[in-house]
């Protein structure tokens, strides 16, 4: 069985190749399974298959939260790891997933995948995000 940390990250790896080719998440699965043997979990399926179908509401999400910045500027690395962790904030609603634990996963990945500075960016756009959905929680 997966941990949550590995199935995020398989997540991230199956939402960036969807940034590279645009195919549905299905088709993406399904290559990865007989290319790769990837065995897919629950927790993943469920995250990107959340992250395929609410794409428009977790992009407006991140824009709406980047400062100085557009979607389209952002490195497609740096875009997949915001969009897993709004998906993982906004829509999976794991009780025992707490907003800090996708903000520090999502910091974490953009270290193993990028350096300090995305780390950084990813960290300040999220704990951002993060304000935002705490104020609509309690309005």
């Amino acid at each position: 069985m997966k941990t949550r940390h590995e199935s995020r990250e398989q997540a991230f790896v199956l939402l960036f190749e969807k940034t590279v080719n645009d195919d549905p998440m299905e088709d993406i699965i399904e290559m990865a399974v007989e290319a790769r043997g990837i065995e897919m979990d629950p927790y993943c399926e469920k995250l990107t298959a959340l992250a395929e179908l609410y794409l428009e509401q977790i992009d407006a999400e991140i824009e709406a939260n980047l400062r100085g910045w557009s979607l389209r500027r952002l490195s497609r690395m740096t875009l997949t790891i915001l969009r897993v962790a709004v998906c993982e904030m906004k829509f999976m609603r794991a009780p025992d997933v707490p907003v800090s634990v996708s903000i520090n996963e999502a910091v974490e990945l953009a270290k193993v995948y990028g350096n300090e500075k995305d780390a950084s960016y990813v960290n300040g756009v999220l704990s951002s995000i993060a304000k935002s959905l705490n104020g609509a929680e309690h309005a």
